[in-house]
């Protein structure tokens, strides 16, 4: 038996914005992720679901501000994928300082690993593990990440995260998935708009 779930990434902060990579930072909401937040509306059934977010101040105030009135639940395996030393500095900075040497752990894929964080093969381990949880209960809507979502998109279709994604993720909607036992999970319905 299978459980639907959706999955929102939270509204832009200060640092989306500059192209900075936040990880587990706990980089706050700006005013323009606030104002952005309390116009987003659950399409139903997905209005109606339990909530839950990451334990990051960014997602929990998203999930606040969407909607606010069911309880939250917070769990830390939706919180972001940590970058390490690499959380406050841009891809494009990284990539000029690093050279061929970032340009190739780039190419791992999954198994791309910041040094002192964890790589997305990590990450997709620990979400799995969450959808095993959902798939024993109700349907949930979660309050997560990028590369936490990107985590759950390769699990969802068996891409390993080199090339392309298998298709383009619009970050300002819900994405439905369904959790199974096993804890593995099927891609539903990308690219809900939130009304």
């Amino acid at each position: 038996m299978s459980v639907p779930f959706a999955v929102l990434r939270h509204a832009p902060t200060v640092w989306n914005g500059e192209g900075r990579l936040q990880g587990t930072t706990d980089v706050p909401l700006g005013a323009d992720g606030e104002a952005v937040a309390k116009t987003w509306r659950l399409p139903a059934p997905s209005d109606r679901w339990k909530r839950m977010c990451s334990p990051l101040s960014r997602a929990r105030r998203t999930a606040e501000l969407v909607q606010p009135s069911a309880p939250i639940v917070v769990d830390s395996r939706l919180r972001e994928m940590s970058f390490g030393v690499w959380e406050g500095k841009s891809v494009a900075r990284l990539r000029a300082e690093g050279g061929e040497t970032f340009a190739a752990a780039e190419r791992l894929g999954l198994d791309f690993h910041p040094p002192g964080g964890e790589s997305p093969r990590i990450a997709m381990e620990r979400l799995s593990a969450w959808a095993r949880d959902i798939a024993a209960c109700e349907p949930v809507v979660a309050v997560t990440h990028k590369a936490a979502i990107r985590a759950l998109l390769a699990l969802a279709t068996g891409w390993d995260m080199t090339g392309r994604q298998p298709l383009k993720l619009d970050w300002r909607c819900l994405h439905f998935f369904s959790a199974n036992a096993d804890g593995t999970v099927t891609l539903d319905r990308p690219n809900v708009p939130l009304a």
